[in-house]
């Protein structure tokens, strides 16, 4: 019998961030014996719709692997909200086993009220976009989907924003939004997900 073939997941990072920002995070995967590669949808400073840059992920996805090859998907802030879209609106959770969220705004941020691009503005709590990607999460409930979130998070407000009522929410004391892609206890938490 043919050995199974292992499965990738596919990093994705957020607002201002690119392949720089999850390098640390993919080697830290890759050496607990995971496959992992970087899809940086850009351009990544929210002047481009997150809808957009789904349709990145989603070429990459295709692109990239095998019509029945399934995979993982992991996005940090608002890479998180740009594989949701992929995942709820692109029927990308026909081919996901797990989907990991870090810092995500899953129910918008406060300090997108500051933002004046549009990418940005669809991370507002009350904004359409937001409305609509919580409107059905029947999606989320098809994968293995965990939220990772911080109540230190100053980025994400309130921090709770991260949590939903679908899939697992998982609490971690890690100090500000910025490094948690660099923080080891958050790096150890994402490898044990993908790992159950």
């Amino acid at each position: 019998m043919a050995a199974q073939r292992p499965i990738h997941t596919i990093l994705v990072p957020g607002w201002l961030d690119n392949v720089r920002t999850l390098s640390r995070l993919r080697t830290f995967l890759e050496v607990k014996g995971h496959k992992a590669i970087i899809c940086s949808p850009q351009p990544s400073d929210g002047s481009a719709p997150i809808q957009l840059l789904a349709q990145q992920l989603a070429d990459f996805v295709a692109g990239g692997f095998a019509d029945d090859e399934p995979v993982n998907l992991f996005g940090f802030s608002m890479g998180g909200l740009i594989g949701r879209m992929f995942l709820q609106e692109m029927e990308g959770w026909r081919r996901v086993r797990k989907f990991v969220t870090v810092a995500t705004p899953h129910r918008g941020t406060l300090t997108a009220r500051l933002a004046t691009h549009q990418g940005a503005m669809q991370m507002r709590p009350d904004s359409e976009f937001i409305a609509g990607l919580n409107r059905d999460l029947s999606a989320l409930e098809r994968v293995q989907f965990t939220s990772i979130w911080s109540p230190f998070d100053l980025t994400i407000v309130p921090a709770t924003s991260s949590v939903l009522p679908a899939g697992r929410a998982r609490r971690i004391w890690s100090p500000a939004h910025g490094i948690m892609m660099y923080d080891p206890n958050v790096m150890r938490v994402i490898a044990q997900v993908l790992a159950e």
